[in-house]
């Protein structure tokens, strides 16, 4: 088997494969959760071939039997500034060995990508991905988990909103990372962003209004109470996709249950259902959500690869300078 980087002659095979796993996926999973899957940044969304993406195919006598694809966060950055990579796609043709496959794929991606200068490979996969091992065995790790809610009708409990509530203004972004830093543990914002410009690069639009258009189909609002302490932002669906909701809370009684209600109220009359997504340390924060007519729809994780080891800078030592007298 010969791995090798993709070209223009590939793709016909490449999108061949992507919509054959589409097939599957639609058999396997009930719509909700394929409409998810589908629409979810990672092993998901086939990125044209060029220069802002990673893309290499396995060829076995002359066919190509599989393809992995990265690109850098966010998503079009130029390579080679990139030192955070995102594994977008990894499948294996129909008949294939994907235990010998997809292993050596995502070896090579690894070596591909240090020798770029990357630092860093995530990837974000269902629980109980049949690919989960070609990614276990390359040494990705788990550093969190991810449970999608998902609610036909989502029902508010209370008219009560938080104190301190109002609409994100411009300069909010630093108020949020650093409501980011509060509420993530520090194992994982150390893996994320670990500093204010990571953060920013990483969600160039996702968390506040001010790094990112503004329109009468996104409303975001914080708790301000001389610091952050809560974050939503109300999202309107497309055609099939359902309305979309994200939070950020201190786990403190009883703000996750009034910014939940607050999240609701922002839906208005839409006929849409919503759903959220939300890590498992943001448990209080599901809660408040599961009382008001959200269910867990699936479970993701998120694993990462270090493909280089950092070594803090050796500070210089003063010399010891006699004193005299």
């Amino acid at each position: 088997m010969k791995i090798r980087a993709a070209g223009l002659l590939d793709l016909a095979r490449i999108e061949e494969m992507h919509r054959s796993s589409d097939i599957k996926l639609s058999e396997a999973a009930p719509p909700a959760a394929r409409l998810w899957t589908l629409l979810s940044s990672t092993l998901s969304a086939l990125l044209p071939l060029s220069q802002e993406t990673l893309m290499y195919v396995a060829e076995e006598n002359g066919k190509v039997v599989g393809f992995i694809q990265a690109s850098g966060q966010p998503l079009g950055l130029d390579l080679r500034r990139a030192r955070v990579l995102q594994v977008l796609n990894l499948q294996v043709a129909d008949g294939s060995d994907s235990d010998e496959v997809a292993p050596a794929l995502v070896q090579h991606l690894c070596n591909q990508a240090l020798e770029r200068g990357a630092l860093r490979l995530f990837v974000r996969l269902p629980d109980r991905d049949p690919l989960l091992p070609a990614f276990r065995v390359q040494g990705f790790r788990q550093y969190a988990t991810e449970q999608v809610g998902y609610a036909e009708k989502p029902r508010q409990r209370s008219d009560h909103y938080p104190e301190g509530l109002r609409p994100v203004k411009r300069g909010d972004d630093r108020n949020v990372y650093q409501l980011y830093r509060k509420v993530t543990p520090q194992g994982v914002s150390q893996l994320e962003a670990p500093t204010y410009r990571e953060w920013k690069a990483l969600h160039p639009s996702e968390w506040t209004g001010a790094l990112g258009p503004r329109g009468a189909d996104k409303q975001e609002h914080v708790v301000d109470r001389v610091e952050v302490v809560g974050w939503v932002r109300m999202q309107r669906g497309s055609g099939a996709r359902p309305d979309t909701l994200q939070f950020m809370a201190l786990p403190e009684s009883p703000l996750p249950a009034e910014l939940a209600d607050f999240g609701i109220s922002l839906l208005g009359d839409s006929a849409a259902p919503a759903w959220s997504s939300l890590r498992h340390y943001d448990s209080h924060m599901i809660d408040a959500l599961r009382g008001r007519g959200f269910t867990v729809l699936l479970t993701q994780l998120l694993l990462v690869k270090e493909l280089a080891l950092r070594v803090p800078k050796p500070v210089r030592e003063k010399g010891l300078v006699p004193s005299f007298g």
